[in-house]
């Protein structure tokens, strides 16, 4: 069981701790409040990715441990890192292979761009747009109007509810929404 944790676990440690640090969150309102829409943010998004790339890289130092376990006659810890690790490295090939994405991707943080360049142009929704991501959705905090229909992944705030149950959360989801919408028809 112990080895099937640490093989779990140690893939999402750039994720879940890197992200967390009180440096790199001075810049966003803590964690249920809107995002505005911002350069920070798309950086962030960018951030988000790449640490969770690092994560699949680091999933190789337990798939190894756990392999050399297994060889070495500790064939319980072995077994539960190699399986573990295995199984998220297996996990995020799909997205390879057109299973589900990742949490925050390059198309994100591009699309967050253009709604920020939609914003400062003619065609903007009001006089005044402040867009700013909500949990399900990207909307104007003037007008209210729905400027795209993308739930918000985990971007590393620190969560109200404490560090074991936010730990727990993110562990679950693997940094994807909490919520998920319908697919809009084009």
């Amino acid at each position: 069981m112990g080895g099937f944790l640490i093989g779990h676990l140690m893939p999402r440690v750039p994720f879940m701790v890197l992200s967390r640090r009180p440096g790199f969150n001075k810049r966003f309102p803590e964690h249920p409040h809107p995002i505005p829409l911002s350069p920070h943010l798309t950086q962030r998004v960018l951030h988000m990715r790449r640490f969770h790339r690092l994560g699949t890289w680091t999933t190789l130092l337990p798939l190894l441990i756990g392999y050399m376990c297994l060889v070495g006659g500790q064939a319980p810890l072995g077994y539960g890192m190699f399986l573990a690790s295995g199984w998220t490295i297996l996990s995020r090939a799909q997205s390879l292979l057109g299973g589900p994405t990742l949490p925050c991707t390059l198309e994100m943080a591009q699309n967050l761009q253009l709604i920020m360049n939609r914003c400062d142009s003619d065609d903007s929704c009001c006089s005044t747009p402040s867009p700013e991501w909500r949990i399900e959705d990207i909307r104007c905090a003037s007008c209210s109007e729905k400027l795209e229909g993308t739930p918000r992944p985990d971007l590393g705030r620190n969560r109200q509810d404490g560090f074991f149950r936010g730990w727990l959360r993110l562990w679950i989801s693997d940094g994807r929404p909490m919520v998920m919408t319908e697919p809009s028809e084009k």
